[in-house]
């Protein structure tokens, strides 16, 4: 039963430094980030209320409480958040420095783990985000034990996670499962980025219990297996500007639509619409909510017949 919330659980968010042009000179951007900063800043955007719900230590940690910008529950630790300055003033994101984050202690961990619980079961649908790549603040099981205890009771559990996070969590039965084709291919779930090898991956992923398996395939049609039928979903096309966060907006869509209580298909779409706005924004994580809106209409779900 939903209640028109999501909680997202995001265990180490980032510090981000984005070095720009503006007019001919350098203009530095400061942000709040991390998979589930991006998409609880595009689920707010899309009218759901959402929680945040995460760990902040160290110098970096005070500075994202004051820049995260949504309802936040946090655990303050010891452990350092971590951070990064990426240089984009020739239009490609070059990586300056990477201060990865700390490992949450075993006392921080439990708390963590019972904040999270208690307010994604109040919300209703709970979306488990990944920290950074090669940041390892909490340990896989972590994603395994949230997705077993809320499903089981009653919470929408919706995973955007790759590599053991994902394996943990698929071993947890969650409602809708995101991941990209790059990810399914890295992982060794897929042979190959072709369809016939996505699909075989999506069936895969499926067996865990999960109602929904979405493939985000950069610019290509995205993949989904619903209910056992897949489709590939046709978004309007819209010039790019940054392709980053892209699928943590679709995942972001897709888990408010189904906290205002839409069904998978249509939560699909939303997901579509907000991932096609957000690569034509230079932000991550962001866009107008309004607009969103207007191209859910225009998103198509087309079923597609696997021949193999």
């Amino acid at each position: 039963m939903t209640t028109g919330r999501v909680a997202v659980f995001a265990p180490s968010p980032q510090l981000t430094v984005t070095v720009e042009v503006l007019d001919g000179e350098p203009d530095i951007h400061i942000h709040a980030g991390g998979q589930g900063v991006w998409q609880s800043q595009m689920i707010e955007s899309l009218g759901v209320e959402v929680v945040l719900c995460a760990a902040l230590g160290g110098e970096t940690g005070q500075v994202l409480r004051h820049l995260i910008g949504v309802a936040l529950k946090a655990r303050d630790v010891s452990a350092r958040n971590g951070a990064y300055v990426h240089d984009r003033r020739d239009g490609v994101r070059d990586p300056v420095v990477v201060m990865p984050a700390d490992p949450l202690s075993r006392h921080e961990l439990d708390d963590l783990y019972e904040m999270t619980l208690v307010e994604a079961l109040g919300a209703g649908v709970a979306v488990l985000s990944g920290p950074a790549e090669d940041d390892e603040p909490v340990p896989d099981s972590v994603y395994e034990r949230l997705a077993t205890d809320l499903g089981a009771n009653g919470c929408a559990v919706v995973v955007d996670l790759s590599g053991g996070r994902l394996a943990a969590a698929l071993e947890g039965g969650p409602m809708v499962v995101k991941v990209s084709h790059e990810e399914l291919v890295s992982d060794g779930l897929a042979k190959s980025d072709s369809l016939p090898d996505l699909a075989v991956a999506c069936e895969k992923l499926a067996s865990s219990g999960a109602r929904c398996v979405v493939v985000s395939r950069a610019a290509e049609e995205t993949l989904a297996l619903l209910d056992g039928d897949f489709h590939l979903v046709e978004v309007p096309r819209l010039s790019t500007v940054d392709t980053r966060g892209g699928g943590d907006s679709m995942t972001a869509g897709l888990a408010a639509g189904l906290a205002q209580g839409q069904s998978i298909e249509e939560s699909l779409k939303l997901g579509a619409a907000a991932g096609a706005v957000n690569v034509m924004r230079h932000g991550l994580g962001s866009g107008s909510g309004d607009v969103v809106r207007e191209l859910v209409g225009r998103v198509r779900l087309k079923r597609w017949e696997d021949d193999r």
